[in-house]
């Protein structure tokens, strides 16, 4: 399973009772990306819910591909900030921590923990099959992200 489906939103209930519908927990589930996508009831939510959830649909949802939002860029580009916020030196409960507060999602701490252990796993994959082809670039490559995300 893909950290993008262990992404919630939080204040699910609250956001789904100012826009008179039901919705999904998941931030990346089809209804969700939906919604986001098409912007359908925005105008109901509150100025601060309002603010993140566009925020959040600006930095992921903002591709050109004819089947966005359901091209994987969006799940991508999220994974991306992930790493990006692991390689800045913070640790799963400040992930967590760092994306509630930017777009009003959570996700258990354990789950991202096993999602950082299991990119440098592929990480480390990387280095040794790049070394075994004599490839000492794409080594290098991998063995310095792998350096940033163990910290």
């Amino acid at each position: 399973m893909a950290i993008t489906d262990k992404i919630y939103i939080k204040n699910h209930r609250q956001i789904a009772s100012q826009l008179e519908r039901s919705i999904p927990k998941g931030a990346f589930k089809g209804a969700t990306l939906d919604l986001l996508f098409t912007g359908d009831g925005m105008e109901k939510l509150d100025e601060a819910t309002r603010e993140k959830v566009l925020d959040f649909a600006e930095d992921f949802l903002d591709c050109d591909c004819d089947n966005n939002p359901y091209c994987g860029h969006p799940e991508e580009k999220f994974i991306t900030y992930l790493l990006e916020l692991r390689a800045q030196g913070l640790g799963p409960d400040a992930i967590v921590d760092a994306m509630s507060a930017e777009y009003m999602l959570y996700a258990y701490s354990g789950d991202v923990l096993s999602f950082l252990d299991s990119a440098i796993r592929r990480l480390e994959a990387v280095e040794s099959l790049a070394e075994v082809e004599g490839n000492q670039e794409a080594a290098r490559r991998a063995r310095e992200a792998k350096q940033e995300l163990s910290g």
